[in-house]
């Protein structure tokens, strides 16, 4: 369950924290934290996010940021569900991967892409 906490300033500092779903340690893993930078990177330049500093927990990311040009809230949504859907479809497709276990399941078995 999401917080309902707003972004009153879309262009002010604001300190965020983006947690895994059951606080699963997915960024134990190199692979996963590459996608999280990789996100980062592209909505620094593509997206005019500002990011002053971040750190990748086991479970859960920081960052400090703001936005530049753009409303922060459409960022931090599409930073959200672009980094999301990459790691889900990066754990599908690896046959070896353990976390597939953790990933959240429809009723017809089928993995949910959130």
């Amino acid at each position: 369950m999401g917080y309902a906490y707003k972004i009153a300033d879309g262009g002010a500092v604001y300190f965020i924290t983006c947690t895994v779903t059951k606080w699963v340690d997915i960024f134990t893993r190199k692979t996963y934290c590459d996608i999280v930078i990789d996100s980062l990177n592209f909505c620094i330049e593509k997206k005019s996010l500002i990011v002053y500093g971040y750190v990748i927990m086991s479970n859960h990311v920081h960052l400090l940021v703001q936005a530049k040009n753009e409303d922060l809230s459409d960022i931090l949504r599409d930073f959200k569900k672009f980094t999301s859907q990459t790691i889900i479809r990066t754990i599908e497709e690896n046959k070896q991967e353990s976390w597939k276990s953790c990933l959240p399941v429809r009723s017809g078995g089928d993995v949910m892409v959130v």
